[in-house]
């Protein structure tokens, strides 16, 4: 047997202590993992796989562990942190291409591409991010293929030149439109179990200076509205809507937020509204507790912004509030802990006010404590495996308030499982990142492909050497055990195929 290097003895220490971790923003995914290694080079990577290959250790791939499904923590596994590995290997300044370790934040990327530009001028910047956390890493945005809030733009797949992966055998493969498509679009989504992601080649836009514009509007008139913004070139867009049930314009009224091109000339003042890390804790407090007051201090503040100036790619930086909940649960006096789970739905743009009709009816009914809201667009995607933007959809974002009891926890299954049921109702579907609450029934009416999805799993990886508590769930909720143990091996899984005893 290959010797151990020290970094890795874990793999054959029993008496090794064991790690608990959890996720940033839900804190409701606490794991007990086997180890922890920091991830600094690909060197690093592929010496762990290929001993945990050695060993028959689970992996599992964590960056800025906000995913709150489950998807980067593995029981008893090794958790392959990424957070070091961030650095920028290659900057093609022609085409705007930009080469970077999958450990990389959204802050550290921009930090460094400002850097690389700051004798040119910086031309470059990114398309889309995530919005409301910035600490988050780029193999993370491949795992989710997550979205921003442009008006004409696909999921993250469409910014994604190519990357690099160390497969099951330790192997690196590159993946891209041209070399190895199948993977690349299986891992564009595939929430980190056929591989880990070690460089990312993303394709960078020419960075304008956008102007935000602000009105409040109503659920019937929004998707007209954006379709005329998009006529007119706005960029980005989006509505938050009203959260207090007891309110007439509850899921109906919201603010209208929209970002268009001016001049690159256009000087952007020193001085402009913003809101502070003290007063985003207000507005949440406020949201937990008066959200009528919350809506409206929001809403005043942002029409006050209204024709304020920005970069196209620092705009979408956010602040977050570290541990928010646990200041508000102190601050309440709150007989236990609490935190938001977010829940994202799908629907045609054309169900939109169907959909909020129907969700607005079910939320009351079911007192659900929702704490923020948007509505967003996306366009389809017709590449990845596992694609959730199956149509040019509205995006709906829910964030509930939930209590860490079982009780609380059981009612935001309620809520959540629910909604997914409306859009479904609505011809659309939902975003499986954030829980793993969805019923088998409802997985297959917005995922048909998604058996197919495991079996392709097994295919690349058939000793299942990546692995995630997200999928372990989906692995029992599809596939017996018995016919597991017989899908060890491509040929023997195969077999078990031709005999339809998988899935």
């Amino acid at each position: 047997m290959k010797k151990l290097t020290p970094k890795l003895n874990f793999l054959a220490n029993k008496q090794n202590p064991l790690k608990w971790i959890n996720d940033v923003h839900s804190k409701l995914n606490q794991t007990c993992v086997a180890h922890v290694i920091q991830v600094k080079t690909i060197h690093d990577v592929v010496e762990a796989v290929q001993q945990a290959k050695q060993q028959k250790q689970p992996i599992c791939i964590a960056g800025g562990r906000h995913a709150m499904g489950g998807q980067q923590f593995k029981t008893g596994g090794l958790l392959l942190d990424m957070n070091q590995f961030n650095k920028v290997v290659n900057f093609d300044f022609a085409a705007g291409a930009i080469t970077v370790e999958a450990g990389i934040q959204w802050p550290e990327l921009m930090r460094q591409y400002h850097v690389l530009q700051h004798k040119t001028g910086v031309v470059w910047g990114i398309n889309q991010k995530q919005t409301g956390a910035d600490r988050l890493s780029m193999g993370g945005a491949i795992a989710a293929n997550i979205h921003g809030r442009g008006l004409q733009m696909k999921p993250f797949i469409q910014d994604i030149v190519s990357f690099k992966l160390v497969n099951a055998e330790g192997d690196i493969v590159v993946c891209s439109r041209e070399a190895n498509n199948e993977l690349f679009n299986l891992v564009v989504g595939g929430y980190g179990l056929f591989g880990v992601v070690v460089e990312v080649t993303i394709q960078l836009a020419k960075r304008q200076k956008v102007q935000r514009i602000v009105e409040t509007t109503t659920i019937d008139q929004l998707i007209p509205q954006l379709h005329e913004k998009i006529k007119q070139g706005y960029l980005y867009g989006d509505f938050q809507f009203s959260i207090d049930p007891e309110s007439n314009g509850f899921l109906q009224e919201g603010i209208f937020s929209c970002y268009k091109p001016v001049p690159i000339d256009t000087p952007i003042p020193k001085h402009q509204a913003r809101l502070s890390k003290v007063q985003w804790q207000q507005l949440l407090q406020l949201a937990h507790t008066n959200k009528s007051k919350a809506f409206e201090q929001f809403r005043d503040f942002y029409l006050k912004s209204s024709g304020q100036l920005y970069w196209s790619d620092t705009h979408q930086l956010s602040i977050y509030l570290d541990d928010y909940h646990e200041k508000l649960d102190q601050q309440l006096n709150a007989k236990c802990r609490g935190s938001e789970m977010i829940t994202e739905l799908y629907v045609p743009q054309a169900k939109l006010a169907d959909f909020m009709a129907d969700a607005r009816q079910f939320l009351r009914k079911v007192e659900a404590d929702i704490i923020y809201g948007t509505v967003r667009l996306i366009q389809q995607d017709n590449e990845s495996f596992l694609n959730w933007a199956k149509e040019d959809f509205a995006c709906i974002i829910f964030n509930v308030h939930t209590d860490h009891t079982t009780l609380g926890k059981a009612k935001s299954r309620t809520v959540l499982c629910g909604l997914i049921d409306i859009a479904i109702k609505h011809q659309g579907s939902y975003f499986p990142t954030y829980h793993r609450f969805a019923s088998r029934a409802q997985v297959l009416a917005c995922f048909p492909q998604f058996p197919n999805f495991l079996r392709e799993k097994l295919k690349y990886d058939p000793d299942e050497r990546f692995q995630s508590n997200w999928y372990q769930h989906y692995r029992r909720l599809f596939i017996p055990r018995n016919k597991l143990l017989l899908a060890a091996s491509v040929k023997k899984y195969e077999n078990n195929e031709k005999q339809g005893l998988c899935c």
